[in-house]
């Protein structure tokens, strides 16, 4: 059932963030914003990125197929014999279900300072320095990488995230035709903003970079991107706070790193979905620059990308289960297909894995009768 429907669990999560902060928007007496109308509203903004990602998976298949002069009437045939109803609708709500839980995550964010103010930033910074030692980690990642080059390398890493996670979203649910790894992976990322906004409200910080206990350590990172990025933010902070009514919204919070959290869980999905070895490095090497950029610009402390990592697999683990994609249920669905008896299925992940040379929607497809070609 879950396979068959795979967005109801986090079509229930937005529903229920989404009146979690409309509530709250009521009780604060604030407007629910959209924290990226910088990019236009998001009725124009989502169409336009389902459109580009619905070309960008379409044309390539037709060009394949049919050849560049036939491109056109190539769209048309992949659309007729490639893409239903239930394909369109999936990919539709894999971007609103994300765009809700993030939007409500942000408006949540916002109401911190009157619901939750920072008051652990000084106890979670004298656990950094207990962690190292007697040291700071961002102060032994500056004398390690240097204040040069490598700062400028890692700011873009850090301030790439909400333009990559997105794209890779969009990439998932155009080309697969298995709907529910799509789904699975919409699910994961809005977990990680239900998630992460509990851990906010849980620990409220604001980070060793805007704490006044500790932000003098970061001054020596001026004119990066990932700098520009935070004194925007002080200033969107500071804005907010004189005077809620403007249309800035508060984004600073510590606990946890969801940058840790979100990279976290695409490297853990990639490797559940086996996705290509060289995209899988690629996606772990840039994770490892995203960890290592909150500590050495002092967005986060060390246990805040601790819990981040928790936060990633949590959502992964409950992602898989909700739309019918763990290795159980994908092991009991190959028995019940060969007929096989009512034993235990073996928690063996190659028990689950369809033969040599299919993949893993082909194997599911075959199993209803209606085997297809993955994309």
């Amino acid at each position: 059932m879950l396979r068959r429907h795979p967005y109801v669990f986090i079509g229930i999560v937005s529903v229920g963030i989404a009146a979690a902060a409309l509530f709250f928007s009521i009780h604060e007496d604030e407007p629910i914003k959209d924290p990226e109308g910088f990019l236009g509203p998001a009725y124009v903004r989502l169409p336009l990125m389902a459109l580009t990602f619905f070309a960008v998976g379409l044309v390539p298949q037709a060009i394949h197929r049919h050849g560049w002069r036939r491109v056109f009437w190539g769209v048309r045939e992949v659309v007729r014999t490639d893409w239903t109803w239930t394909r369109f609708s999936s990919i539709a709500f894999g971007l609103l279900s994300f765009y809700t839980c993030y939007v409500s995550y942000r408006n949540l964010k916002s109401y911190l300072p009157s619901l939750r103010p920072p008051t652990w930033d000084s106890r979670l910074d004298r656990f950094d320095h207990w962690l190292f030692f007697g040291n700071y980690p961002s102060d032994l990642l500056h004398e390690l990488l240097g204040t040069g080059l490598v700062a400028q390398v890692i700011a873009v890493i850090y301030v790439s995230y909400l333009m990559l996670i997105p794209i890779t979203l969009g990439a998932y649910l155009v080309l697969n035709k298995d709907v529910s790894i799509g789904a699975w992976y919409a699910t994961a990322l809005g977990l990680n903003w239900v998630l992460g906004t509990v851990s906010y409200y849980i620990l409220p910080t604001v980070g060793p970079a805007f704490n006044t206990g500790a932000n003098q350590r970061f001054e020596i990172l001026d004119d990066t991107p990932a700098s520009e990025l935070q004194r925007s933010l002080f200033r969107n902070a500071r804005d907010y706070i004189e005077n809620p009514d403007n249309d800035t919204i508060y984004g600073l919070a510590g606990f946890a790193s969801l940058h840790v959290s979100v990279v976290f869980t695409a490297c853990l999905f990639f490797e559940r979905t086996r996705l290509h070895p060289v995209l899988r490095g690629v996606a772990w090497v840039y994770f490892v620059g995203t960890m290592v950029a909150t500590l050495y610009f002092g967005w986060h402390y060390f246990s805040d990308d601790l819990a981040g990592l928790l936060i990633g697999v949590v959502s992964v683990s409950l992602g898989a289960w909700a739309t019918g994609n763990t290795e159980r249920q994908r092991a009991r669905r190959s028995a019940a297909s060969s007929g096989g008896d009512d034993s235990p299925p073996s928690d063996d992940p190659d028990a689950a894995e369809p033969p040599a040379g299919q993949t893993t929607a082909e194997a599911d497809d075959e199993e209803s009768g209606t085997a297809v070609k993955a994309a």
